[in-house]
């Protein structure tokens, strides 16, 4: 397999460029979660692997990796893991239903995490594994898969759950009152809601799979600002997962039903300009991401995503 740069790929008249002159080079380095579970150097030089399958991730502070590791062998109802860069595993809990979607390092220390199954539920557990939180997501169950997705709790206390098959994203609290919610649009009724992310001016970022779509809403629910094929020179939404808005105020998005389509994720502007492609050859897609660096500088603060 031939992996390409991590840099702006798209033709010069693509971004806006002329034909004579050179587009500013952008590159990250990030983490990589789906099939394949990495950190990519800049270059696209894998600089770290995990040898399973993941739906979610974040790199802690200290440089070690938090998995929400899919369902395996040794894993048959999913997990949480912390390993080190060596894949020394310092944390663990095992799912006990169908499969573990999210995984959160909390300020406290505790860890989120949402499990998949009959009786789908978002948990807290401090780093003995004890449940220190816990309540039902309020959902469909006839379709395991579907119940939920990105997870994550905010600052305000309260957690935000994108549930695919209910066609809304949901905000409760500790208890499992839900206090605000978004359903999809009607002209967009058939869509699946995956990554719902809080912003620091209190909208949310939600991605919308069907409809390779991402909408930024107010409080109110207000569309804000949209992404569809439609806004880009050429069709690279396909399947939109994981995102996640950089402090520039950029947001970078993940096509993970890309296909044989090689750009698996790229970068825009507010304005809907397209600055940064990741290209790769290989078929499988990026489920979740986090993007650690731009031009070797590390990104501040905790991630948006």
């Amino acid at each position: 397999m031939r992996i390409l740069p991590c840099t702006l790929l798209l033709a010069a008249t693509l971004s806006g460029f002329g034909a004579d002159s050179e587009p500013p080079k952008i590159t990250h380095s990030m983490f990589i979660a789906g099939s394949q579970t990495a950190i990519l150097a800049g270059d696209g030089t894998v600089l770290w692997q995990y040898p399973a399958a993941t739906r979610d991730g974040f790199v802690l502070p200290n440089g070690d990796l938090l998995l929400a590791v899919s369902k395996n062998k040794d894993y048959p109802g999913g997990a949480v893991v912390e390993l080190t860069r060596d894949n020394k595993v310092v944390f663990e809990f095992k799912g006990t239903q169908a499969e573990v979607n999210t995984a959160q390092l909390l300020p406290n220390g505790n860890i989120m995490l949402t499990e998949a199954g009959d009786k789908p539920r978002l948990l807290e557990v401090d780093r003995s594994g004890k449940v220190v939180v816990e309540f039902p997501l309020q959902c469909q169950n006839t379709n395991h898969h579907m119940e939920s997705r990105m997870a994550r709790k905010l600052a305000n206390g309260n957690y935000l759950v994108p549930q695919l098959l209910d066609k809304v994203v949901r905000e409760y609290t500790p208890e499992g009152r839900i206090v605000w919610e978004y359903k999809t649009p009607e002209d967009l009724k058939e869509d699946w809601p995956f990554t719902a992310i809080r912003l620091p001016n209190g909208h949310t970022l939600i991605n919308l799979t069907h409809s390779n779509t991402s909408v930024e809403v107010d409080q109110d629910g207000k569309v804000v600002w949209q992404l569809s094929n439609a806004d880009l020179p050429t069709p690279l939404l396909k399947d939109p997962c994981g995102a996640q808005r950089l402090p520039n105020g950029n947001t970078v998005i993940t096509s993970y039903g890309a296909g044989d389509q090689t750009v698996k994720m790229l970068e825009v502007t507010p304005d809907k300009k397209v600055v940064w492609t990741y290209e790769r050859e290989q078929k499988g897609g990026i489920h979740e991401f986090q993007i650690l660096d731009t031009n070797g500088v590390p990104l501040e603060g905790a991630p948006m995503k």
